[in-house]
């Protein structure tokens, strides 16, 4: 059988990125690959572990068939390599750190996606991005009212529900959530692969 993309999104500064650090090793012990996304950004940037490429390489690799996914956000371009075919062919799950906007055409390309959105209350999301020191106030206050917006809404661009996992308060409580939910939806190592 084929392995699961799960799909985790959230505002930036929601703090996926420390959500997946801290759980790349039960996520290993499941069977589940952490792709690493494609962006414009020059590797000297801060933020996630990605592969960082100028525009023109980007688009390179995007006519050449390259990414399984591709979105444009925040002023940047991103991507999944077409490398997690191979992945989900061979029973992995694959954890991708994806966009809400794109989630309706994720899942076009794969129907049995788990959509697992990363909230946080407002109030912790405006200390992360201030301490991050990446956006201007304006741009911080812009990110509140999306997130806002889509707290407010329930839901993403998608009709189809996503599942909801807060990020507000510890780290190690997330993590072992998210885990929780995974073992709920059925994310385990395959037979073959024990």
């Amino acid at each position: 059988m084929p392995g699961r993309v799960i799909y985790l999104m959230g505002p930036s500064g929601a703090g996926k990125d420390s959500l997946i650090d801290a759980s790349r090793e039960p996520l290993r012990r499941l069977g589940c690959d952490v792709v690493r996304r494609v962006i414009t950004r020059s590797a000297e940037s801060v933020g996630e572990d990605a592969l960082g490429v100028s525009l023109a390489e980007f688009e390179r690799l995007k006519q050449q068939g390259g990414f399984a996914l591709y979105w444009r956000a925040n002023g940047l371009e991103y991507a999944i390599p077409v490398q997690i075919d191979e992945w989900l062919d061979l029973g992995r799950h694959v954890l991708v750190n994806g966009s809400r906007e794109h989630l309706a055409e994720a899942r076009k390309r794969y129907p049995t996606l788990l959509p697992i959105l990363l909230t946080v209350k407002s109030e912790v999301l405006r200390h992360r991005l201030v301490q991050r020191g990446r956006e201007s106030a304006d741009e911080i206050e812009a990110r509140l009212r999306r997130n806002d917006l889509f707290l407010a809404s329930g839901s993403s661009n998608d009709a189809t529900p996503v599942i909801r996992l807060d990020n507000s308060g510890e780290l190690s409580a997330t993590v072992d959530h998210f885990l929780e939910l995974l073992e709920q939806a059925g994310v385990s190592v395959k037979q073959d692969q024990t």
